[in-house]
């Protein structure tokens, strides 16, 4: 019994650790939805990948070898590759992160109106909104139940595992929403965090179906990479701020 308790308490900080990437996509999907409801579009969101993550993980522990089988395998002079459903799952998912980065991107570059920002103007309805953050959160968990399977065998601490971590998502997810609401100027970084997140599944999703191009084979960006790079970012992005203060500072005293 304390040992499938201290195997929880590893896969509740291990869900917090991987679920950073998970709550940005959560926070900046909501706002694409009108103001009072982007509450309950987070909860109702999250609620339904809780119960799809549970789902996902019994089909997972009933039929892990299915998802690594290759199903399509192919070999060129330009391209090779053995396809599998893990990795048609991340590839999807990487897919759609670039895309709605670069969308996003592109939407506050061509902004009009001075204050409009992204996600000010609803584009989705509610349903939607709640279909794809639940869809994008299977995605995102499909690793961290790999981990748990890895971790234990014992259902139970897996399930408990991802009510507890979806719990403390939804808390997460209004505090990060309010810190983007409240502070504008860090959606670029956001966006471009949200941005590297799709590069990463991307390259995951190239690796586990052995993907290779001219001979050169995929591989999957570490997450040490990943979190370095992240790190890289908010550096700059800090140091940039203060810098622009700085320059606004000199200008006002000369």
């Amino acid at each position: 019994m304390i040992e499938n308790l201290f195997t929880l308490g590893m896969l509740i900080f291990l869900q917090a650790v991987l679920g950073f990437d998970n709550l940005l996509y959560i926070s900046l999907e909501s706002k694409r939805v009108p103001a009072d409801k982007q509450q309950m579009v987070r909860r109702w969101g999250i609620g339904m990948a809780i119960g799809l993550r549970i789902l996902l993980l019994f089909v997972v522990v009933s039929a892990i070898d299915t998802f690594q089988e290759p199903f399509a395998e192919w070999h060129s002079g330009v391209t090779a590759g053995a396809m599998n459903v893990h990795a048609l799952i991340v590839l999807f998912g990487g897919i759609f992160i670039v895309y709605t980065a670069f969308k996003e991107i592109h939407h506050m570059l061509a902004i009009d109106e001075v204050g409009q920002g992204v996600g000010d103007q609803p584009q989705r309805s509610v349903g939607t909104a709640v279909a794809w953050i639940a869809a994008m959160n299977l995605v995102f968990s499909f690793d961290s139940i790999l981990s748990a399977i890895a971790l234990t065998e014992v259902f139970w601490v897996m399930a408990s595992a991802i009510v507890i971590s979806g719990v403390l998502m939804m808390v997460m997810a209004d505090t990060v929403s309010d810190f983007l609401q409240k502070n504008r100027m860090y959606e670029v970084l956001g966006l471009f965090i949200l941005l590297i997140v799709g590069v990463m599944l991307l390259s995951e999703g190239g690796h586990l179906a052995h993907l290779s191009f001219f001979g050169y084979h995929v591989e999957a960006m570490s997450k040490t990479t990943f979190y370095f790079t992240l790190a890289v970012l908010v550096a700059v992005d800090v140091a940039q701020g203060r810098y622009m203060k700085k320059l606004d500072a000199e200008r006002k005293a000369a």
